[in-house]
């Protein structure tokens, strides 16, 4: 069963169960999930005449739905912060609410230590110097650790690793 489809059979489990505030959170996700598709498709309908095989290669694999996915809780990461800074606590709370439904379909998230230990060791392998690096192990970092870590996190840690 692929995530998408995961998703589809929650959906349909909230609605039997009334949870009103899932189903909310996953017909968004759905639509998001959709509208990567529809993206992807108007990006490959440039190159492919044959429609049938275009609607296969315009379908979210996994990976590309996981993307979605952790796009989404990062927007509920940032209203969260938005609102709290706001001193809108009730509207904080429910976004709360709909990233703990999100962080259900993400894979476990790294602690911070093992981050730590992978960000010393690029930058090792790199061989970066100072800040001025921090892109490139950015960019090395991130491929590898996609969908298993925010990416404000590895830029905080990088940055602290390169300034010592």
């Amino acid at each position: 069963m692929s995530l998408k489809e995961k998703i589809q059979a929650d959906t349909k489990e909230a609605m039997v169960k009334k949870d009103q505030l899932k189903v909310s959170v996953l017909r968004m996700l759905m639509a998001s999930v959709f509208n990567k598709g529809k993206e992807k498709r108007a990006k490959l309908s440039k190159d492919e005449e044959d429609l049938e095989k275009l609607g296969e290669l315009s379908q979210l694999n996994d990976e590309e739905t996981l993307e979605v996915i952790s796009s989404e809780a990062k927007k509920r990461r940032d209203s969260i912060e938005q609102y709290q800074k706001g001193n809108r606590q009730d509207l904080a709370d429910q976004e709360k609410k709909e990233l703990e439904i999100l962080m259900a379909y993400l894979p476990e998230q790294m602690p911070e230590e093992e981050v730590r230990k992978l960000v010393k060791a690029k930058i090792e392998e790199l061989g970066a110097g100072g800040p001025q690096d921090t892109g490139k192990v950015m960019g090395a970092l991130m491929s590898q650790l996609k969908g298993k870590v925010e990416g404000n996190l590895v830029n905080k840690i990088v940055q602290e690793e390169l300034k010592q």
